[in-house]
């Protein structure tokens, strides 16, 4: 674990192998983005197994997992904007900077996806591609939406930290959202997750990326890229289900030009890192290659 200001901000990153090892030779540059009240924990396993053909970066968001440290200081000098797609893009970007990173491929989940296709868009010199994990969308349903927003806020709203004494309540989490029911361990980490998440970035991320205008740019953007961008969805994912994640997709020249753009994994549902890790290794392998 090494920490690195990003506009002030403390950013929490790890490597495998070490990237500043002149011993190891680094082919491809993965860096890979968390989702919403996640961190970087849940790419530990798939980077181990990656390695050392393939070198990983993953790093906490701004107000996620260890990157909640000290935000609290920087508040007075953030505003709404900090927790945009966007905004999270121009981090990402100065990490890579800090970390002399010019050709990385991004892999994100469900909304970093949408934060790698961002990034993708604004630094097209520096991104070879992307992998979008259980991520999608690109269809506004105005009513669908509301729901969602307001379950995520009062989801934020209330979160006792007396909860975290419930020895129960990781396995709740080991079963929300997914096909196969993860480990106690997994579910713990997103206990975890879900009570350190800082209640601006949660919420303000959440507003920020569902607008209608946000979901509608989506695929605007999706249809400007001109590196590589692939999907990996889980049939059972009813976050995002895989009709969603089609639709984004049509929106790539892949899509018409009959490659495999969208690869649908079994029994997994919205983390396929932790469903179906040997599977998405081999899809990653054999398109970073």
């Amino acid at each position: 674990m090494v920490v690195t200001p990003v506009f002030g901000v403390p950013h929490v990153y790890d490597f495998t192998p070490n990237l500043f090892s002149s011993a190891t030779p680094h082919r491809s540059v993965l860096v890979c983005i968390h989702g919403w009240l996640l961190s970087r924990a849940y790419w530990q396993p798939l980077m181990q197994q990656l390695t050392p053909d393939i070198s990983c970066l993953a790093y906490d968001l701004r107000g996620f997992g260890d990157s909640t440290q000290q935000l609290s200081n920087r508040r007075h000098a953030l505003d709404t904007s900090t927790y945009g797609l966007t905004a999270y893009a121009q981090d990402l970007n100065a990490l890579l900077d800090t970390l002399e990173l010019d050709q990385v491929w991004l892999m994100g989940h469900s909304l970093g996806g949408s934060i790698a296709l961002w990034a993708a868009y604004l630094f097209p010199e520096r991104v070879k591609g992307v992998i979008c994990v259980n991520a999608g969308g690109g269809i506004y349903i105005h009513r669908a939406f509301e729901k969602f927003r307001n379950a995520g806020q009062q989801m934020v709203g209330w979160r006792p930290h007396w909860l975290q004494h419930l020895p129960l309540l990781p396995w709740v989490f080991a079963n929300i959202m997914v096909r196969q029911s993860l480990s106690y361990r997994w579910g713990q980490q997103r206990l975890i997750d879900f009570l350190r998440a800082d209640s601006d970035a949660a919420t303000q991320s959440l507003l920020a990326s569902t607008t209608e205008q946000e979901v509608h740019q989506l695929p605007q953007i999706v249809s400007q890229l001109s590196q590589p961008v692939y999907f990996i969805t889980g049939e059972q994912d009813t976050v995002m289900e895989p009709r969603y994640v089609q639709h984004l997709a049509s929106f790539h020249r892949f899509f018409h030009q009959g490659k495999q753009a969208v690869v649908e994994f079994k029994q997994c549902g919205h983390f396929a890192m932790l469903e179906q890790p040997i599977a998405l290794e081999t899809q990653v392998r054999q398109w970073l290659s």
